[in-house]
C-alpha cells in the first residue's frame, strides 16, 4: 500500500514538459502489444506521440533512463537495488506468457516440459524423436542474462540448472529470435507470446497447456520505469493510461494478463 501511494504521488506530481514525442526504449517483449497501446494513447492525446522503438533489451532501457536519455523505459526484469538507489521506479503493467515456437512448417502441437528441456539440452537431435519429421533440430536460444530465459529457469523445474546445448544460435534480441526461427526449417526458439506469433509460427503446447491456458507456468512481467524526480506530465499521463481498464482490454487481446494496478486519472 505504501508503494502504491508513492506511485500515485509520483505520477500525479509529474513535471511540465512540452508536447511532442515520448520515446520508450527497452525490452523487445510484448512489442506489438505495446505499440498498439501507444497508438491508442496517441489517438486520444494527439499532442503526444508515444514511440516504442526496436529492442535494446531491458538493460538498455535501464541505462537510457539512468543516464537521462529517456524519461520512460520498458523492462522485463525487476529493478535491482542499484537501480532503485539512483531513484528509479518500476510500474508493472502486464504479464506476457513465454511461448516455445517452431518454424511454421513444423506441425508438432504438444510436447512435455521434459521433451522441451531435452531438446534445448541437445539430447534430442531430430524431430522424429518426438513424433515429428526426420529433420534436424535447430536451436535458437537467448543470452544467459535475457529476461525470458530467466523466467523459464524460475518457472520450469527442469530448466533451473539446465545447460543449454552449445550447438545453438544465440539471439541477442527478441526480434532476432523470431527472425532466426522463421529462416530455418526445423528451428525452435522461445519468446513472448502474442496472437501474431501464433499466425506466423507453430506455437507449442507444453504439457497440454497452450500459453493462453489457465495454469500455463511461464510469464514475463513487463514494467514501465522512470526516475522518481524526472517524470514529465506527458510520461505520467501514459503511465496512467497503461494501468487503465482500456489498456487491460488491449493487453488481453494479445494474450497478456494485466497487472491490477490502478493509478489515479489526475
Amino acid at each position: 500500500m505504501r508503494l502504491m501511494c508513492a506511485l500515485w504521488i509520483l505520477v500525479g506530481a509529474a513535471g511540465h514538459a512540452g508536447a511532442g514525442e515520448l520515446i520508450v526504449p527497452g525490452t523487445g517483449d510484448g512489442l506489438d502489444m505495446l505499440r498498439h497501446l501507444a497508438a491508442v494513447y496517441t489517438t486520444r492525446n494527439p499532442g503526444t506521440r508515444v514511440i516504442f522503438p526496436a529492442s535494446i533489451g531491458s538493460g538498455g532501457g535501464k541505462i537510457a533512463v539512468a543516464q537521462d536519455r529517456a524519461v520512460l523505459g520498458r523492462i522485463a526484469v525487476p529493478l535491482t537495488a542499484s537501480d532503485e538507489a539512483v531513484g528509479m521506479v518500476a510500474v508493472p503493467i502486464v504479464r506476457v506468457p513465454t511461448a516455445f515456437f517452431t518454424h511454421p512448417s513444423l506441425r508438432i502441437a504438444d510436447l512435455t516440459s521434459r521433451q522441451i528441456t531435452d531438446i534445448f539440452a541437445g539430447h534430442i537431435k531430430t524431430w522424429s524423436e518426438v513424433g515429428g519429421p526426420d529433420l534436424r533440430v535447430r536451436l535458437v536460444r537467448r543470452e544467459d542474462a535475457d529476461s525470458t530465459l530467466q523466467v523459464l529457469r524460475a518457472t520450469i523445474p527442469e530448466w533451473t540448472d539446465l545447460v543449454l546445448s552449445d550447438r545453438s544460435k544465440t539471439a541477442v534480441t527478441t526480434q532476432e529470435a523470431f527472425e532466426t526461427v522463421f529462416q530455418f526449417e526445423g528451428a525452435i526458439g522461445f519468446g513472448p507470446y502474442s496472437p501474431i506469433v501464433e499466425q506466423q509460427f507453430n506455437v507449442l503446447k507444453m504439457d497440454g497447456k497452450h500459453p493462453t491456458s489457465t495454469g500455463y507456468p511461464s510469464f514475463t512481467t513487463i514494467r514501465l520505469i522512470f526516475k522518481r524526480d524526472h517524470l514529465t506530465e506527458e510520461a505520467g499521463g501514459f503511465v496512467r493510461f497503461a494501468t487503465s481498464a482500456e489498456a487491460e482490454q488491449i493487453f488481453a487481446s494479445y494474450g497478456g494478463v494485466p497487472e491490477r494496478i490502478r493509478l489515479p486519472a489526475n
